[in-house]
């Protein structure tokens, strides 16, 4: 059963190449296409263009091509083969504050069954930071600050890091107890005093999304000096609905590299956006130094490094498994034929076997014939019956032992 698409953008009526469109080479760096896309995505927004329809549709064909180059395997098939060789049907994002009232129930519904419904940071939003009218609030490292945000709307906050901290490592969290929706977000302040988003994008693919963990709901940035991963639970949430086989398989390929490892000495700006569907967004945010978690970052360090060899076990194990499978399935279907044929051939050998009798089938035994005698085979001799006649009948005159007469009526003693 195929679950119902969410209106969003779309693949455009009339395609152009991806990157045309976002005015970038086929050599481009992943980093190129995000900050391409960046440009053009705030440039056409809906929200920035709402008397401009074809702005409208410009955004979306921009939105369409960065969902292809955004994702490696999407643009591996693009690269090799053109549109022919990517899925009719394409996982899009939605701007929850241009969906309207009657969408936005069908899109939270959805979500509550589990659908990955993927969601746009607002235009609003982004032109406020990059304008530098957001009110930023201090978070200090070590500290933690609770609060609610509405729905499509951010709170912003500095985390000023020392060189020290900087060195051993800075880590800022969100945590939902009443599993609210929202997504962490990360810019840097460029030279103009506006903030450009730099870690995320507007895409879900870069942003730090919330996800369930337990009883809440999570999401962490971890500038530890060494590759760290986010796990994208949509990426390949299309081939594992139409394939439950490759769920498995599929579990982690959502791990994408962050782009920022480190972060200098100096203020840094994090964000908590809302991102429920119609209420508000309760949230912690903490800010945390590495130094006083040195064991633990360890660790870290070590699973990551696992769940990437893990990965690659993976990709190799089920190229394996799909043929064993494929094997199995092959051999299970022998099986059932070979052992209908071996019950056939016995079926017939017995009824061969019976075939080697002089005695007629018991249908055919014993059949009256007109003048109430009964049919023999010539030469059969008729067994007597256990009282000695012939005919085996009962004589009703011949008493049994049962029946005797115990009373003594008959016979008297002298």
């Amino acid at each position: 059963m195929r679950s119902k698409k969410m209106e969003g953008p779309s693949a455009p009526a009339m395609r152009r190449d991806p990157y045309e469109v976002l005015c970038v080479s086929r050599d481009s760096t992943d980093q190129e296409i995000k900050t391409a896309y960046r440009k053009l995505a705030l440039k056409y927004h809906p929200d920035k263009n709402a008397s401009n329809p074809e702005a409208s549709e410009l955004f979306k064909e921009v939105a369409y091509s960065y969902s292809i180059l955004s994702d490696p395997e999407k643009r591996r098939q693009y690269d090799s083969a053109g549109f022919e060789a990517l899925e009719d049907s394409m996982d899009m994002e939605i701007d929850l504050s241009n969906l309207g009232t009657v969408n936005t129930m069908f899109a939270a519904l959805f979500s509550k069954l589990g659908v990955p419904i993927k969601t746009t940071i607002s235009a609003n939003v982004l032109e406020e930071a990059l304008n530098g009218t957001v009110t930023v609030r201090p978070l200090p490292i070590g500290t933690s600050v609770s609060g609610k945000v509405d729905k499509q709307c951010a709170h912003f906050f500095g985390v000023t890091i020392r060189d020290e901290q900087a060195e051993a490592g800075i880590v800022v969290r969100v945590t939902s107890t009443a599993q609210s929706k929202f997504k962490l977000l990360y810019f840097e302040q460029d030279v103009n005093g506006g903030y450009g988003l730099a870690l995320q994008d507007f895409t879900v693919c870069l942003q730090e999304d919330s996800e369930k963990t337990g009883k809440v709901t999570s999401a962490g940035m971890y500038f530890l000096h060494f590759q760290v991963y986010r796990m994208d639970s949509t990426v390949n949430a299309l081939a594992i609905a139409k394939d439950p086989e490759s769920a498995f398989f599929k579990r982690l390929e959502g791990l994408q590299p962050c782009e920022v490892s480190e972060l200098k000495a100096g203020t840094h700006i994090f964000a908590v956006y809302g991102d429920n569907f119609f209420k508000t967004a309760t949230y912690t945010i903490e800010a945390l130094c590495a130094k006083s978690y040195e064991d633990t970052t360890e660790k870290l360090k070590d699973v990551e490094a696992q769940i990437l060899r893990k990965r690659n076990e993976l990709r190799q194990f089920e190229t394996e498994y799909r043929k064993a499978l494929a094997r199995f399935q092959e051999v299970t279907n022998r099986y059932s034929q070979e052992k209908q044929s071996v019950d056939e051939l016995l079926k017939q050998r017995d009824t061969i076997h019976d075939s080697f009798t002089v005695t007629k089938a018991p249908n055919s035994i014993g059949v009256n014939l007109s003048n109430g005698s009964t049919s023999k085979v010539p030469g059969e001799i008729e067994s007597p019956s256990e009282d000695g006649n012939s005919d085996g009948k009962d004589k009703s005159g011949k008493k049994k032992w049962f029946n005797l007469n115990l009373k003594g009526s008959d016979k008297k003693l002298g």
